[in-house]
């Protein structure tokens, strides 16, 4: 993402993704350790509670577990919870950071039976790794192919049983074939307002912080839905209560904090505020491309795509069209502004 716009020189608050190593640290202290603790997203837990102890009654690893979402909603959650239930080490890598063939095969040749392995970020796994992957998930073996030219040989070498969850925000850049040997695909949808609320009270009291209802409240109607950005906020109307006030949290110090972070009613930010105000303002509510829009606002397309459009289309505020992108009515009236007639009314 680019930092360097943003007016604030710390990290942008309601950005879905985790901004730094003690971020990380903070959301593995309020990660819940079982499926019963964790909030929201009933569909999945009702079928990996079945799953799960089908699985233990047959003594086998679960099926491969396939999880995607926009960022912050719990794929990494639910990864570290399904290996707690199954009583099963979890060993964790990324996409990105498998680079070579044998980066993998050291990984997988070292899982002990049972055991899991969660691959972030899974749709960017280069070809050649994804094709090693293949006879991994459906035969437990590893294909090595040892030398070069004539005198190359292919090795068949057997692997425990094991499964790999995978996570990813961008299910349609996953190839058919990688996505086909997965048992279960779970789609993380953004959570109900009652679902943060009940996040933000349970997080409060593992931080030992006094929270009022009215604040849990508008913390939560802030958290554009997604618990990471729930946990964040929790923590920065923490810090300053602690600094402004008693240290207990209440609606009016809670509202002076959010306001201090320039997060309206609605969660959006200024950031959001630019991309609607540049369609509105420079290209008359649109259609505009997504690359002229990128150029306008100075943000990276695929950040506009993945952090700000998700939550913009939820409120209604945006629509995707053949052409471009378009301001509807709702975003014209979140501004006070005259809606013209070319507005989609949704």
């Amino acid at each position: 993402m680019t930092r360097e716009n943003q007016n604030q020189d710390t990290e942008r608050m309601i950005e879905p993704e985790t901004n730094s190593n003690e971020e990380l640290a903070f959301d593995i202290t309020l990660r819940p350790q079982k499926l019963a603790d964790f909030v929201g997203q009933g569909q999945i837990k009702n079928n990996l509670t079945i799953t799960m102890q089908a699985a233990k009654q047959r003594h086998e690893p679960i099926e491969h577990v396939l999880l995607y979402g926009n960022p912050g909603l719990g794929k990494t959650t639910l990864a570290h919870i399904i290996a707690k239930e199954m009583n099963a080490n979890i060993k964790t890598t990324s996409g990105p950071t498998l680079e070579k063939v044998g980066d993998l095969a050291a990984i997988l040749t070292n899982l002990q039976e049972g055991e899991i392995l969660f691959i972030d970020e899974i749709h960017r796994l280069n070809k050649t790794i994804e094709e090693v992957l293949y006879p991994a998930l459906e035969d437990y073996v590893l294909d090595i192919i040892i030398g070069k030219g004539p005198a190359a040989r292919s090795i068949r070498m057997p692997l425990n049983r094991f499964t790999l969850i995978g996570a990813t925000t961008k299910m349609g850049s996953i190839s058919s074939p990688l996505r086909d040997r997965f048992g279960h695909s779970f789609h993380l949808e953004f959570y109900e307002n009652e679902d943060i609320v009940k996040i933000i009270n349970r997080n409060a009291k593992l931080l030992d912080v006094e929270l009022q209802p009215d604040a849990s409240q508008l913390v939560a109607q802030r958290s554009r839905r997604t618990p990471r950005i729930a946990n964040r906020l929790l923590k920065r109307v923490r810090d300053y209560t602690q600094v402004k006030g008693d240290g207990k949290i209440h609606h009016d110090i809670a509202k002076e904090a959010l306001e201090m972070l320039a997060i309206d009613h609605l969660g959006l930010d200024e950031i959001d505020r630019r991309l609607l105000r540049a369609l509105i303002e420079k290209f008359a509510g649109g259609p505009v491309g997504l690359n002229t829009l990128s150029a306008a606002i100075s943000e990276e397309m695929d950040t506009i795509e993945t952090i700000y459009e998700p939550f913009l289309l939820q409120l209604g505020f945006l629509e995707r069209t053949p052409r471009g992108r378009k301001a509807t009515t709702l975003a014209y009236q979140h501004f006070d502004l005259p809606t013209p007639k070319t507005a989609t009314l949704l």
